[in-house]
């Protein structure tokens, strides 16, 4: 019986120990080491002449998993393109898409603002745009930044394929419906989601025919986006209009009404249906 006694104690007394030492173990903190920056991308910066100032580019590659490192990809072109702006979600959304089949690699060029309503306007006479922005006319100087500085500079740090495209949203929309009409041989895909075509009265939806009328043929496209702004969707209805009736040769557009959506929740969705419209992968060929 004493030898039961002994034994039940020492059982007793090796398990406290081992429980003690089984929790000196777990306080004790776990090592970690120091936080490094997480990079995505690229960035690098120009010294412009056409716009006087340094412009911030951010530069991200959107590969799927068997795209060759070095293979040449077509370019897509942001406005609104910082960090703090719409680089990162744009990003992710090209990532996401080519990852998933849905549209082909891409390389995304964001350009950060510094005055983002002077560089996205054209000229205007209305009082209450100038409330918003005093200092405005600023969009052909930015398209010259974009045509003679820009995209030499990408070409000659890239391996590209030629094949360009510019996406824009609001103002930025504005700018890229306004290249369209005015240069349209600068990019082969313009997409605009709930572009700001109230500017200066509703100007570029009614000088649309005659500038339509002045452009060249040629192959491109225009994706156009509307959300229940009102303001907004009446203007895009408008160049819509337009469209139907003196689309020149070669373009493919199309108006995606997104009434569910807000002038502040557009650019994703719009985004995602452009990009798996206007970017969808080659089939392949047949045998």
């Amino acid at each position: 019986m004493r030898h039961t006694r002994f034994a039940l104690h020492l059982a007793a007394a090796l398990l406290f120990t081992a429980s003690g030492a089984f929790q000196l173990a777990s306080a004790a903190p776990a090592t970690s080491s120091a936080a490094t920056p997480l990079v995505i991308g690229e960035s690098f910066t120009i010294d412009s002449q056409a716009l006087k100032e340094k412009r911030h580019i951010n530069v991200y590659v959107a590969r799927a998993w068997d795209t060759p490192p070095d293979a040449p990809l077509p370019v897509l072109y942001m406005p609104d393109g910082g960090v703090a702006e719409d680089f990162l979600h744009v990003a992710g959304l090209l990532q996401v898409s080519v990852a998933n089949g849905t549209m082909r690699p891409f390389m995304l060029v964001g350009m950060q603002n510094t005055q983002r309503r002077r560089d996205l306007t054209g000229p205007t006479e209305n009082a209450e745009d100038r409330k918003i922005a005093p200092v405005v006319s600023g969009a052909p100087a930015y398209r010259n930044f974009i045509r003679d500085e820009l995209m030499p500079e990408v070409n000659r740090r890239y391996r590209t394929t030629g094949e360009t495209a510019i996406v824009g949203e609001s103002l930025g929309g504005l700018f890229v419906v306004e290249t369209y009409l005015l240069e349209p041989q600068l990019f082969d895909h313009y997409l605009a989601f709930d572009p700001s075509l109230w500017w200066n009265h509703g100007a570029l939806p009614r000088q649309a025919a005659a500038l339509l009328a002045k452009g060249k043929p040629g192959k491109h496209s225009l994706y156009l986006a509307s959300s229940s702004e009102a303001g907004i969707a009446v203007e895009v209805q408008r160049l819509a209009d337009v469209l139907q009736q003196q689309a020149p040769a070669g373009l493919q557009w199309h108006v995606e009404k997104l009434p569910e959506e807000t002038h502040g929740t557009i650019y994703h969705p719009a985004a995602l249906k452009a990009f798996r419209a206007v970017f969808k992968p080659q089939a392949p060929a047949k045998p």
